[in-house]
């Protein structure tokens, strides 16, 4: 590799790093999954699994009017949760579209709704300080040149009509490009783009990627886009559209995410409440306000952030069962947010009663089993210099207890008691440890 080619490397990586700055500070993020599935639903794949065509699924788009719907309530409550930006799906797979595109009419305006919904989310976030983000789906089931038989998960996979359909696939391309165009140009500054998905030979260049990255950079040049246009955003040289943050789906990785080089690469574990993205009726399956913050905290102790699902449903309402765990993560966060915000993985081995999180010289115990006796920190004797209890600021004595003098571990662990037999807090106790030093914090790029 060149000198030059070299220094152009070194400045990407950087500008990546730079624009993900308030993406790492801010960690937790609301993702909304809306659209004409919600009124059949059975989730918002629901086209695919039960192979509905264009034909079938069209009495949703006759009927979608949304009466209840208010993005400013949506705002509130993803504020009141702690959620610091959201992203909304503006198309999702069927090919509808939240927003006024004057490239199809398949879109709200065109229902009952009779206007762009899309325009009232980005006001009403806007107006509570959240940042910005759109879901666009590169995957469409209604476009006429998208390719169908054959596909592997297009409604249209196994059906005979469609195996000699003349199709131009560029149109389509041309199409979808067209639609990033307006969502990027129409609605202010936005600043997550983020696109769903590649698969098999749809990936990368199939959708003209680099021209595509090149245009949204043009319009929004702060904007950080996720990694599902392709590409190998862990590689050593990844591709101009690899993007900006990694995206894992329904799990938390087992480690924090890096590149070939070793050096961290910004991520967002995307995670529904239940089992479902899109409203399902029937989905009760819904997860607790414990291991809801358990994998936020799990999230920052690996360097990555959370991005939390909620499905609204036809009537254009978030789930009541939804805004319940919401409410309750959300009561956490204003006692215990300093360890979530800005916070990262530390060098420090995961304790066996809990996680870590760190910010400089702030180091935060995030403890989820009692256990018996005092709290054992491994590795900081001596550079402790507060303890406090995140969630009331109460002092915690750092002391060494005389039944533990005869181990030799004590040579280089702490102790801090805490009274009572249960935790305090029995979703994550939390204990804020400023240190001497910040030398074992690793939420850099090396």
């Amino acid at each position: 590799m060149t000198a030059a080619a070299k220094l152009k490397k070194e400045e990407n990586m950087n500008k990546r790093w730079e624009r993900t700055e308030w993406f790492r500070e801010a960690r937790f993020g609301m993702f909304i999954h809306w659209g004409l599935y919600a009124i059949p639903a059975r989730g918002e794949w629901v086209r695919s699994f039960e192979k509905l065509s264009n034909q079938d699924y069209e009495p949703y788009f006759t009927e979608f009017n949304p009466d209840r719907y208010d993005p400013r309530a949506w705002a509130k409550a993803a504020k009141a949760a702690g959620q610091q930006y959201a992203v909304l799906t503006t198309k999702h797979h069927d090919g509808f579209c939240l927003f006024d595109s004057e490239f199809t009419d398949y879109k709200a305006p065109n229902t009952p709704a009779q206007r762009d919904l899309i325009k009232e989310y980005v006001e009403a976030f806007r107006e509570e300080g959240l940042k910005l983000g759109f879901y666009y789906s590169l995957i469409d089931w209604y476009h006429d040149d998208y390719p169908a038989y054959g596909d592997r998960i297009h409604p249209m996979r196994d059906n005979e009509a469609y195996k000699d359909r003349s199709i131009q696939f560029e149109r389509y391309v041309d199409y979808m490009h067209a639609q990033v165009k307006e969502l990027l140009t129409n609605y202010g500054q936005i600043d997550v783009m983020w696109f769903d998905f590649s698969y098999d030979d749809m990936t990368g260049e199939k959708w003209r990627a680099t021209e595509l990255v090149n245009l949204i950079r043009s319009l929004q040049p702060d904007i950080i886009i996720d990694n599902r246009l392709g590409g190998h955003i862990k590689a050593a040289e990844p591709e101009v559209y690899a993007g900006d943050f990694y995206s894992p789906e329904q799990i938390v990785p087992p480690g924090g995410i890096v590149d070939e080089n070793g050096l961290n690469v910004p991520w967002e574990a995307c995670i529904t409440l239940n089992d479902n993205w899109g409203y399902h009726a029937k989905d009760q399956a819904y997860k607790s306000p414990k291991q809801v913050v358990r994998a936020l905290v799990e999230c920052i102790s690996k360097n990555g952030n959370m991005l939390l699902n909620v499905g609204p449903d036809a009537r254009g309402e978030i789930p009541t069962q939804s805004l319940q765990i919401l409410t309750a993560v959300g009561e956490w966060m204003q006692r215990n947010g300093q360890s979530i915000y800005g916070c990262g993985a530390s060098e420090l081995p995961k304790p066996e009663w809990g996680r870590y999180t760190q910010n400089g010289n702030m180091l935060y115990a995030h403890v989820f089993d009692r256990g018996i006796g005092p709290i054992y920190f491994q590795g900081l004797k001596g550079k402790i210099k507060k303890a406090r209890l995140l969630a009331d600021g109460s002092e915690l004595k750092v002391s060494l207890p005389w039944m533990a003098e005869q181990y030799s571990d004590t040579d280089s662990g702490a102790f801090i008691h805490l009274i009572g037999a249960e935790l305090s807090d029995d979703m994550d106790t939390v204990i804020a440890l400023e240190l001497v030093s910040e030398v074992i914090n690793v939420e850099s790029r090396s």
